[in-house]
């Protein structure tokens, strides 16, 4: 495979981590530069925690994609700063692909459009871990014949929203195989707010944030005389690095925005 020009926007994140060492250990992967907040006009080698790279860091995507060749931009950053750097990419004909979840439905159309109407490839992930995609395809699956369902999911106690993009979009997916119902006893209460977990289409989430959790998620059907458990654990953040190459690989080959990494794996 061709030499693919990678830049990294927040590499000193848990994530971004992980992303600048997958790039220095991956034979056809060149980082060019990272993104950050600060650290300006010092090299990836300055950063604690970062491998020996002479890359620059930038302060300021827009110059950054000016200055340095980019194929792919990889931003693991938050929903507010990854869409600007999606539009950024765009303006200069980089293709991003996104981890950051909290995207809005009217964000994902209005970045596709652009993305169609450029004809540059793009990727959004709410989950980079290919057992979690494994896990939501299976969800899915399940459903058909198991609609009363609910999803508990966990995550570290630094997660700014809730649900998780993964729990989102697992009710999403199982939607689409599911008719809209409402599950519990038709005069169930709430005796405390929220004491049921969100709700969408009938189906409830439930969001736990501790510290020492990563990632993980529990899809639990009910039926007649038994349940079905369906459960992800990421231990480390290094387990969604096969999905990150997956989609960086895959997007240079694609020319519309792809929404989950479900729609990319055979």
């Amino acid at each position: 495979m061709n030499e693919v020009k990678i830049v990294i926007a927040g590499p000193r994140g848990n994530m971004g981590k992980e992303a600048v060492k997958l790039v220095d250990r991956t034979e056809h992967f060149s980082l060019t530069a990272v993104l950050d907040s600060k650290s300006s006009g010092q090299t990836v080698k300055d950063i604690d925690g970062l491998p020996s790279m002479d890359a620059p860091v930038y302060t300021d995507l827009d110059l950054c994609l000016s200055e340095v060749e980019c194929d792919v931009l990889i931003d693991l950053t938050t929903p507010e700063y990854g869409k600007k750097h999606m539009e950024i990419a765009f303006s200069h004909g980089v293709r991003p692909v996104v981890g950051t979840t909290g995207f809005s439905n009217e964000d994902v159309q209005e970045l596709s459009k652009t993305a169609e109407q450029k004809g540059i490839g793009a990727i959004i992930a709410p989950n980079f871990a290919i057992g979690a995609v494994l896990m939501m395809k299976f969800a899915a699956m399940a459903a058909k014949y198991f609609p009363d369902v609910e999803i508990m999911e966990q995550h570290h106690d630094r997660k700014l929203d809730a649900p998780s993009g993964t729990a989102v979009k697992t009710a999403k997916m199982i939607s689409e195989v599911r008719e809209a119902k409402v599950q519990g006893h038709e005069d169930e209460r709430e005796d405390m707010d929220g004491a049921r977990g969100a709700d969408y289409e009938g189906m409830r989430i439930h969001s736990i944030r501790l510290p020492g959790l990563v990632a993980h998620q529990e899809v639990l059907f009910g039926g007649e005389g038994q349940t079905l458990k369906i459960r992800h654990d990421s231990m480390n953040r290094g387990s969604f690095m096969p999905g990150v190459q997956l989609a960086v690989e895959t997007v240079l080959k694609i020319d519309q925005l792809v929404y989950g990494l479900e729609n990319i794996m055979e």
